[in-house]
């Protein structure tokens, strides 16, 4: 199994980055720690067995260090945190003090103390022995010796034997992790197949095989020996010994730990048990909304915040929406805001809000759109895929893939801001995390929801082998379920685009034609441009008016609304000056777009540079040639003005790769080119031939925002 690095995994994007961070040192023994938010109440989440550190409590820092301030640290043993050596270092009452110790630090002096799997140990030796400390205390999947009959529990008293057969859980074994990093490495994927046994958990397991890399299996089998000291009878008068409120959460299918120890556990502290059916150990990570309200409505009481909330009768309310455009792009902001107009005009008193971030906001502030406040909470995701691209390079899948603690953040936001304000539908235009969560936790629907998207499918590329198929389809696998369960979360899916342009692929072995299914869970309003082509009509008139002379021939190069692009404005500025020997009469304008630094670019004479263009259409529309990323807005404004255009597919990316330019054949548009191929020469070379060329496209419809909008209106 291919996992990310440990490296990777520490210095990916994150959705919250820490107010405060460092280490404190107790016994020769430091500790690193981090420090959210400047809540009234502090939630310490604590560290679990050190197979992993605090980055596994990425689904929930986000969003609690909103409502609280949050406190996290590395056990000893994994993370930033130190590795002493030997049993005796990792009893719960060493991780307990360094609990308090990072209390001390961070000017703790009170908490409410979450603890997961082995953390419960430590909560409850702190809950316990410093009461005046701890205010209450939440336990998740506890690993604690309070019943008998788990196959893990058994094994475990052989831990340190030499076994000949290490099959299943005999590789829990110190022996086998210390025999060879193939072994380790071996119970690693075992031990996380195990803990996350919920199917389609191939991120969670992967994240899980990259912390447990980040220690050593000396290190990790004294952590194991030290718990296996803790007997179930000391461990009740302990629990007993716990007076603060109390609350335990367990999977009804936790493989780690018997469900029957967290119930348990709720009887010894007189705590509340909830049962999470389905769920396996890490239910904080393959459940984070459920469990983000959990710990939210247990910790919240009097110290949350008072909010202003305002609230209308139902007949006194106007029609309202909140629409959430991907701000991956600025394709989605066109194309959204074309629907928006003509569901005004449908819909006179509709009011609409946008949940949004850069760059889809500076075309929404320049149509004069409201951008609800809420936006400024979101985490970065277009920041996320350009720190995931190298030269004209971006894994789009895998890219994805790596922005869950983003997407759950971004989504946490969007439940916060409904749960508040009440709106008559929402649109999510290729906001995945609205759709992923809301088949998740579809009770938490509580208006019409309509989903737009111009692909559907994740396809693997060639390079990435068995594994990405399996992961590609895994993914296709787990969207399919949920749509088959529960058909009533999407009122409308809606294709931008048309039958004929999805491509002819399948989602997977054993999986169902994507075409097919698309056609039996989409409708197809036709592509929307957001203008029509005729009003274009006079192109002298359109130059002449954009600033162009007669008899230039003006090529626009452009990458779109994210900073990916870079490489290839570089590239097509090298190759300006053979281009202009072949072409005299060339006038090249390159446009750097929101987040790319004009003045960062390369300067050559006769070459101008501009930062964003808003209405970059009609700077297409009177262009004789184009200069594009492989990007589906783009070129189908290009496809719909019939002009000539270069477009150059990012590498790896497979919807610029498969689904585009399946479209852009189907219309007969565009002349496709290769970033690692052609270098200055042949872009050149190409802009020589296209420019200024006639072309026979496949007509583009002009009326899919209208029909696009007159579906959705439907729902108001």
């Amino acid at each position: 199994m291919t996992a990310t690095t440990a490296l990777e995994l520490r210095e990916q994007s994150r959705a919250r980055y820490p107010d405060e961070e460092g280490f404190v040192e107790r016994d020769g023994v430091r500790s690193f720690y981090e420090v959210y938010g400047d809540g009234p109440t502090t939630i310490l989440l604590l560290p679990t067995w050190s197979i992993v550190h605090s980055r596994y409590w990425k689904a929930q820092i986000p969003y609690l260090s909103r409502h609280f301030r949050v406190v996290t640290f590395d056990g000893r043993g994994n993370g930033r945190s130190d590795r002493p050596q030997g049993i005796d270092a990792y009893v719960a009452e060493e991780f307990a003090a360094d609990a308090l110790a990072v209390m001390d630090e961070t000017g703790t002096g009170r908490a409410s103390l979450v603890g997961l799997s082995r953390g419960a140990l430590w909560a409850t030796v702190l809950a316990a022995e410093n009461p005046e400390r701890v205010s209450r205390v939440a336990y998740l999947g506890p690993s604690v010796p309070l019943s008998p009959g788990h196959e893990v529990r058994a094994i475990r008293k052989r831990f340190e034997e030499p076994l000949d057969d290490h099959t299943g859980w005999a590789k829990y074994n110190r022996h086998y992790w210390q025999s060879g990093p193939g072994e380790y490495r071996d119970f690693l994927e075992f031990f996380f197949s195990q803990l996350f046994s919920e199917p389609h958990s191939t991120k969670q397991i992967e994240d899980g095989i990259g912390w447990g890399l980040e220690t050593d299996p000396v290190t990790l089998a004294d952590t194991s020996a030290a718990a296996a000291r803790y007997e179930g009878e000391p461990f009740r008068a302990l629990a007993r010994r716990v007076a603060c409120p109390s609350l335990v959460i367990h999977g009804d299918n936790d493989m780690i730990c018997p469900h029957s120890d967290g119930a348990e556990l709720a009887r010894l502290t007189g705590g509340e048990f909830v049962s999470i059916g389905g769920g396996g150990h890490g239910v904080h990570a393959r459940d984070p909304v459920r469990i983000n309200h959990l710990l939210h409505d247990f910790n919240a009481g009097d110290a949350e915040r008072p909010r202003m909330r305002n609230w209308a009768r139902a007949k006194a309310r106007r029609k309202r929406a909140l629409y959430v455009s991907s701000p991956i792009g600025l394709g989605h902001a066109r194309r959204d805001v074309a629907i928006a107009r003509e569901l005004r005009r449908q819909v006179p008193d509709l009011e609409i809000d946008w949940l949004a971030q850069d760059p889809v906001t500076r075309v929404l502030e320049a149509e004069g759109e409201r951008i609800h406040p809420a936006s400024a909470m979101l985490a970065n995701e277009s920041g996320h895929i350009e720190s995931e691209s190298a030269e004209h390079d971006l894994h789009a899948f895998q890219a994805i893939r790596r922005m869950d603690e983003i997407l759950c953040a971004n989504y946490m936001v969007f439940d916060d801001l409904v749960t508040d304000e009440a709106y008559d539908l929402w649109i999510g235009d290729e906001a995945w995390e609205i759709d992923y969560y809301l088949h998740e936790n579809p009770e938490r629907k509580r208006a019409a929801y309509v989903w737009l998207t111009d692909f559907v499918g994740w396809l693997p590329m060639a390079d990435g082998g068995e594994r990405e198929a399996y992961l590609t389809a895994d993914y296709n696998a787990e969207m399919i379920e949920q749509i088959a369960r529960f058909p009533r979360v999407r009122d409308r899916a809606l294709f931008v685009g048309n039958p004929e342009d999805v491509v002819p692929e399948s989602f997977g072995s054993d999986l169902p034609g994507i075409r097919d299914w698309t056609e039996e869970h989409f409708e197809f309003p036709g592509y929307v441009s957001g203008f029509d082509p005729a009003e274009f009509a006079d192109r002298e008139k359109l130059r002449a008016e954009l600033g162009y002379a007669p008899g230039e021939l003006v090529c626009i190069v452009t990458v779109g609304g994210s900073g990916v692009g870079e490489a290839l404005l570089r590239r097509v500025i090298e190759a300006f000056p053979i281009a202009k020997r072949l072409v005299p009469e060339l006038r090249m304008i390159v446009v750097a777009g929101p987040r790319i630094d004009p003045a960062g670019l390369p300067a050559a004479p006769g070459l101008e540079v501009r930062p964003y263009v808003h209405d970059l259409y009609l700077h297409l529309a009177a262009s004789d040639l184009a200069v594009v990323q492989g990007g589906l807005t783009t070129s189908m404004e290009l496809t719909a003005n019939r002009r000539p255009f270069l477009y150059f597919p990012l590498r790896h990316h497979f919807e610029q790769n498969f689904h585009v330019c399946h479209r852009l054949d189907r219309h007969g548009a565009g002349r496709r080119m290769d970033f690692e191929a052609d270098g200055p020469a042949e872009i050149a070379a190409a802009i020589a031939a296209e420019i200024g060329r006639e072309v026979d496209y496949a007509p583009v419809e002009t009326d899919g925002a209208a029909r696009a909008a007159a579906r959705i209106a439907e729902l108001l």
